[in-house]
């Protein structure tokens, strides 16, 4: 939630918001309800530009990109304390005009500061908790006179999980703080930054520092310190290299960043699958596995659905007794149950998803070690902080809606069950898994660009799939809602006709996912829909009693229990895809939603 850079160079530097307008381009998934920039100059004057609104309406009116000075911050606002207007966006100053800061995450203790530092003397323009680090943060450092311990005295007041940028306008340097929210450093050639995610970074240099829970930094133009907030000791890390294609985070020839990312799908599957069926790595995570007596998987959005998928791929091909659990209610559920011997899975698009993180400080608490994480993103929270890691290896993923890092975490699981069960012909389906996706791809986008025209009116879409095929099924209904808008609701084949059934109207849309194992079954469910006048729509691999019993027959080339589901979720992307493209919506933006989830 919410997107912040901040960047220091040696002298001013004419061209300043040009470059804080690339930097916030990288994080506008993180947020887009209201933008702000700061540029602050070499004598101490600060110009801050904010507003509501998108980062490219905000800039049209302001002038973002004319911006100059010394030292400049973004702000880029996903809405929390505060509605999304000028006094709640971000960056704020201080009283006295002279602390310039922009957080990203969430303070809990918000109202309570506000009441606080008001009664000291504090002149709140908003509601907004980035004001409330601004106001508290300034409050020690008139009491100290030093920023550097105003910043450690402001840790032990501000409750939550946050990071945050805060300058003074006399200084050089700046400050950037850490607790519970991503943060990192970039260092190159007569500059130093910080951001929030490393796509901002990468744009001007390859070099970048991770920072940890409970830690700080100082940097300017060309050195940086890190210390911890709790005992203020200085902290040695050296630079990483960044050894991706940062080439992938450019639209380049396709409209929209969501299009991209699904069609880059048979090449990110195929270099996962290269490392689950080469690697020693993956087959010490499956050996780990096999030798397990219960298997959590966790996560939250899409990565349930993808943990659901997973769990169905680990019981039925490897024989292992796997719980899916959203990752919310994983202490509220089985806080009496889980025990040492059990191996825990944290899946996370982004590594940073704040409600796996709560399960991560839980079993950190009690001491567990079989820790696994499933993540995408080198550098994050999870990451760092677990020892066993299994890489998905999408790459940089810009589109807010998962799509890319969602295939390999199922494309993943599927390895994983294949290798515990030394499944030696399905290892061999698994390396042609990226063929069946493009030829999945061209066969069905036709079709599928045709049923959005024609559905793109109807407010409800419903999805039905039997047995791992649901969890195929939630991953489209969700995908439908988030970027096109259209109330998209995923069931049990065999569970809708206890109560949903009663909302078939005539012509309503219900999809259904079907492999052949499982035809009887979906066709008993198409019957009940049928005589209702509803408009059936199957994915299935070719059958005939399925095309003969529905409207709309899409065949995917590869009928299989891992394939199925895999491939009917790539269609479901495309469906998504177009019913927003086709109701004039921006996919890679949906309203409300950000890329990285950092609050509970």
């Amino acid at each position: 939630m919410c997107g912040i850079f901040g960047i220091v160079y040696p002298e001013e530097k004419k061209n300043l918001g040009r470059k804080l307008y690339r930097a916030a381009k990288r994080l506008v998934y993180r947020g887009y309800d209201s933008a702000g920039f700061v540029g602050i100059h070499e004598d101490g004057s600060v110009d801050l530009r904010k507003d509501a609104g998108k980062l490219e309406e905000v800039d049209n009116r302001l002038k973002l990109r004319e911006i100059t000075g010394k030292r400049g911050i973004v702000q880029l606002r996903w809405a929390t304390f505060g509605v999304p207007n000028r006094n709640n966006a971000q960056p704020h100053i201080d009283c006295k005009k002279r602390l310039v800061t922009a957080h990203n995450g969430n303070v809990v203790n918000t109202p309570e500061l506000i009441v606080e530092l008001s009664s000291r003397g504090h002149n709140f323009k908003g509601e907004n908790d980035g004001e409330v680090v601004c106001h508290t943060v300034e409050d020690f450092l008139n009491r100290s006179g030093n920023l550097d311990i105003a910043i450690r005295e402001a840790y032990r007041v501000l409750k939550g999980d946050y990071a945050y940028v805060a300058a003074d306008s006399k200084g050089d340097g700046m400050f950037a703080v850490k607790k519970g929210s991503s943060l990192f450093i970039g260092v190159g050639k007569n500059f130093i930054c910080a951001s929030s995610d490393l796509p901002s970074i990468l744009q001007f240099t390859r070099k970048y520092v991770p920072l940890f829970d409970g830690e700080y930094v100082y940097f300017d133009h060309k050195k940086y310190e890190i210390r911890s907030l709790e005992t203020g000791e200085k902290i040695e890390r050296q630079p990483r290299e960044y050894s991706g294609d940062i080439a992938l985070a450019e639209k380049g020839e396709y409209p929209h960043f969501m299009i991209k990312e699904i069609k880059e799908q048979p090449l990110t599957t195929k270099t996962l699958i290269s490392y689950i069926t080469e690697s020693g790595e993956a087959l010490e995570f499956a050996q780990q596995l096999k030798k397990s007596r219960r298997i959590f998987i966790i996560g939250s959005g899409s990565s349930f659905h993808a943990s659901l998928m997973g769990s169905y791929f680990l019981g039925r091909i490897a024989s292992k007794f796997t719980i899916p659990v959203i990752a919310g209610e994983f202490s509220e559920r089985f806080a009496e149950l889980f025990e040492a011997r059990d191996t825990y899975i944290l899946v996370s698009q982004s590594g940073e998803t704040k409600d796996t993180i709560n399960v991560l400080d839980l079993l950190d608490k009690k001491g567990y070690e079989n820790i696994y994480s499933v993540v995408n993103v080198p550098g994050s929270t999870i990451y760092m902080r677990t020892r066993n890691r299994f890489p998905i290896m999408s790459e940089l993923e810009v589109s807010v809606a998962a799509t890319k890092t969602f295939l390999n975490q199922v494309v993943g699981f599927a390895g994983l069950s294949l290798l515990v069960s030394q499944d030696r012909k399905g290892l061999e389906k698994l390396k042609r898994l990226p063929e069946f996706i493009k030829d999945t791809m061209e066969k069905t986008e036709p079709i599928v660009q045709q049923l959005a025209k024609e559905f793109s009116n109807w407010n409800s879409i419903y999805i039905l799939g039997y047995g791992v095929n649901y969890s195929a099924a939630l991953e489209g209904a969700l995908k439908i809602k988030e970027v096109s808008y259209i109330h998209g609701e995923a069931y049990y084949s065999t569970e809708f006709k206890h109560g949903p059934l009663a909302l078939i109207d005539e012509g309503q849309p219900v999809i259904f996912i079907s492999s052949n194992e499982h035809c009887e079954k979906i066709i008993s469910a198409i019957n009940e829909v049928r005589v209702r006048k509803g408009k059936i729509i199957s994915i299935s691999n070719e059958n005939p009693s399925l095309r003969l019993n529905s409207d709309i027959f899409i065949p995917i080339p590869e009928d299989g229990f891992f394939t199925t589901p895999i491939l009917s979720v790539v269609v479901l992307q495309l469906l998504a895809y177009y019913l927003a493209v086709e109701r004039g919506f921006n996919p890679d933006t949906p309203r409300n939603l950000s890329k990285t989830i950092t609050v509970d």
